[in-house]
């Protein structure tokens, strides 16, 4: 299956929604080649960039369930590289 690199800019605005956003990443950490989370105490909120390198449908769908947590923004950037896994 082809997979492709990949990186979830995540913003985390409400903090309860953090176990749920860690068991989504856990879930897929097969999947994981890195993550940084930097906290923005002035602002209340967590910046985080995970790296990826997954089929493009499987980071699709971790996007979608990430997106759909309350107080959660993501975005995500593909690279045009694509390898067997």
């Amino acid at each position: 299956m082809k997979t492709r690199v990949a990186v979830l800019a995540i913003i985390v605005e409400d903090a309860a929604s953090v176990p749920q956003l860690n068991d989504l990443l856990h879930e897929n950490s097969e999947h994981i080649i890195g993550r940084m989370g930097i906290p923005y105490r002035a602002k209340k909120i967590n910046v985080m960039s995970v790296a990826v390198d997954a089929p493009q449908d499987v980071t699709a769908a971790l996007t979608g369930k990430i997106g759909a947590l309350p107080g959660i923004r993501v975005k995500t950037a593909y690279s045009q590289f694509e390898s067997d896994e």
